[in-house]
């Protein structure tokens, strides 16, 4: 939430005529019929046998049946024309195995970047000391920090200060900044043809050059407050929710229109972050005033039926292994663990001394959950084979959307962090 007020072609025509093929033989009586005429009659059956056999190549060939159409193969259905084909379509999250780096990401150093919205830094975490190593001075109400398309770029989402400060993953420096209206968060097309900027505040979608930042296209919503969003497994839409007036849309990534929007069905909704399952049959939206998951059949975009997680329901991070997702519960202090093939909560973790977990992601060997504690300047690191609290790390104030990097994954769907 931010601090300022998501053909199978016909069958072949009968035998009895067309190009190649003779007219049916008359009925002819048997008496006086001549060795000749039988076996003219007899190939003629022949042939009239194998030009019925429609789906025989060999019998089309032999009959010279010009324009006999061959079976259509069995159809696929496209992806996102220029998106990397899907791994193993029963699992969108096959690419993202513990420690399963893309060499460009090998030369990353291992950090975790943490936006800090009311103090204009991004505090720095050395992921194996638990401490923070370094303090970045960047613009104004940082909300994310976002791996680009390419992984080669982590941009901070400078929400008030509209724009986007890029830092080199390579050597954890800042770079370039470009000013962007309203950046609450930031997400690329399955293709890495577009950016997103989620402009909230704005009532935008703003669909940008992935390199240059500049506009390609304003998808003005009549929602208040677009924030979070997923793709669905063939890349074609993607799922938004809008916080500050409980609704869902569906956009067309290729159109880049919206083309579906509805009410959430509870008073008071707040929708926050969405995942889409495995299989990529289900959608999970986070509501922090619902405190649990909407379960949403996102290709028929039908009514969402809610799972009580906990208070606040906010952050929402797939394992390693593709089985459970991990469910921040800001206003109760606790993690939920939900277990895909199970379909139910299985564990509840909480947090010795609460907190207030908000925005994270998992480590690249799976073992540990990073998450920010919005409301007391601290990030929590959470064992995710036992739910122990590893560390509390003291940090700026309001810490926010923070990217654990690198991460597995072939390429970066955006937010803090969703590979594929």
């Amino acid at each position: 939430m931010s601090l300022h007020l998501n053909e199978t072609p016909s069958p072949d025509p009968g035998p009895s005529t067309g190009p190649g093929l003779s007219p049916r033989p008359r009925p002819v009586s048997r008496l006086g019929l001549t060795k000749r005429t039988t076996a003219v009659l007899v190939a003629g059956a022949a042939l009239a046998v194998l030009a019925g056999c429609g789906t025989d190549e060999r019998a089309n060939e032999a009959l010279g049946t010009e324009g006999v159409r061959k079976p259509a193969k069995p159809k696929v259905a496209p992806g996102l024309p220029g998106m990397p084909p899907v791994l193993d379509p029963k699992d969108a999250y096959a690419a993202d195995r513990p420690n399963a780096l893309q060499p460009v990401a090998k030369k990353f150093l291992p950090r975790v970047y943490v936006p800090n919205t009311g103090s204009n830094t991004v505090s720095v975490i050395d992921p194996k000391k638990f401490e923070v190593v370094e303090t970045i001075k960047v613009g104004n109400q940082p909300q994310h920090v976002v791996p680009s398309w390419d992984m080669k770029t982590l941009w901070v989402n400078n929400d008030l200060g509209d724009s986007l400060t890029a830092i080199d993953p390579v050597t954890g420096k800042t770079g370039r900044t470009v000013e962007v209206s309203d950046p609450y968060n930031l997400y690329f097309t399955p293709n890495g043809r577009h950016a997103i900027v989620m402009a909230s505040m704005d009532r935008e979608l703003v669909f940008r050059d992935p390199k240059t930042m500049n506009r390609v296209k304003t998808v003005p919503v009549t929602c208040a407050g677009v924030n979070h969003a997923d793709f669905s497994m063939d890349g074609r839409y993607f799922i938004v929710s809008c916080e500050f007036s409980g609704e869902l849309l569906k956009v067309d990534t290729e159109k880049m229109e919206v083309v579906g929007q509805q009410k959430i069905p509870f008073k008071g909704a707040m929708p926050q972050d969405v995942k889409m399952s495995p299989d990529g049959k289900t959608f999970y939206i986070a509501d922090m005033m619902a405190h649990g998951m909407w379960v949403l059949d996102g290709d028929k975009f039908t009514t969402p039926k809610l799972m009580p997680t906990g208070k606040g329901c906010h952050g929402l991070y797939v394992s390693r292994d593709s089985k459970e997702m991990y469910i921040s519960n800001r206003g109760e202090g606790t993690i939920s663990v939900f277990d895909f093939p199970k379909n139910r909560l299985t564990k509840k973790w909480k947090l010795p001394q609460g907190g207030s977990p908000d925005m994270g992601g998992v480590s690249a060997d799976g073992n540990t959950l990073w998450l920010s504690g919005r409301y007391d300047s601290e990030v929590y690191a959470i064992d995710t084979r036992t739910g122990v609290q590893l560390a509390r790390i003291p940090v700026g104030n309001g810490p926010h959307g923070l990217a654990v990097y690198p991460q597995p994954g072939r390429y970066s769907l955006g937010h803090t962090g969703i590979f594929r």
